[in-house]
């Protein structure tokens, strides 16, 4: 009946451990294509620090979960303790810091508002200047979305306008229409748009945008992680009990 119990836990380990291998070669691809896509997102991605640095941390804990969900399955099949206790010991910290994460996350999500927002890019945005990374990371946000600051245009009435613009409240040329969604994409109407005319302006605000875009993936992301976390915690349980088993 032993026997029988400890190839069950076995087995079990194995199936765990398959999932987060799954999981970091999920992670692994979703890291990858978030640096070399061609599509905007690397132009974001480069120009702020923060999620220069949050797309390499994605790639090296999907890497991480990727070789440990090989030695975990390795480590059952095989019965070896070494590879059981080597597993044990970096799945409990990859949790520790996931849940540390996830806590400070919803303690300083107050400063994930529509305010807060408001309040950064008045103080800090420079429009066209393209070597301050916070105004080319909103430039680039703002083209790729096809929105206009964070409200809708209003928001750049409080800040200084381009010196050869003769309009008081001119907007920034990244909230201009385009025909094609990149920096390389032309301009529908660039004078009429610097001009005023509504017609060839992106009116909406790249919070509501922004938020409509992303709302399914953040709950799909949200009960994705607790998934990993439900996951990582059953195979640590199956890890020590099958360690405690081996003869």
């Amino acid at each position: 009946m032993e026997g029988d119990c400890l190839s069950c836990m076995k087995y079990l380990m194995f199936l765990f451990n398959f999932f987060i291998f799954l999981g970091g070669a999920c992670l692994l691809g979703l890291g990858i294509w978030v640096i070399v896509d061609p599509t905007g997102f690397r132009e974001i991605v480069a120009a702020n620090p923060l999620l220069f640095t949050g797309a390499y941390i994605m790639l090296a804990m999907g890497a991480m979960l990727f070789l440990l969900g090989f030695l975990g399955c390795c480590g059952a099949i095989r019965e070896n303790k070494c590879l059981l206790l080597f597993f044990f010991m970096f799945i409990l910290l990859i949790f520790l810091a996931e849940l540390s994460a996830a806590i400070l996350a919803f303690i300083f999500r107050e400063n994930l508002t529509r305010e807060f927002f408001t309040k950064e890019l008045k103080k800090h945005y420079q429009r066209n200047n393209d070597t301050d990374v916070f105004s080319s990371t909103w430039n680039s946000v703002m083209i790729t979305f096809a929105c206009c600051g964070v409200n809708g245009p209003e928001d750049f009435e409080a800040i200084p306008h381009l010196p050869h613009s003769s309009l008081e409240k001119a907007i920034p040329e990244a909230c201009c229409q385009r025909e094609l969604q990149s920096r390389e994409g032309m301009f529908v109407n660039k004078e009429e748009c610097l001009k005023g005319n509504e017609r060839f302006q992106n009116r909406q605000g790249c919070y509501t945008v922004i938020l409509n875009s992303f709302e399914t993936y953040v709950y799909l992301a949200g009960a994705l992680a607790i998934g990993v976390l439900a996951i990582e915690l059953f195979a640590m349980i199956f890890a020590m009990c099958l360690f405690r088993g081996i003869q």
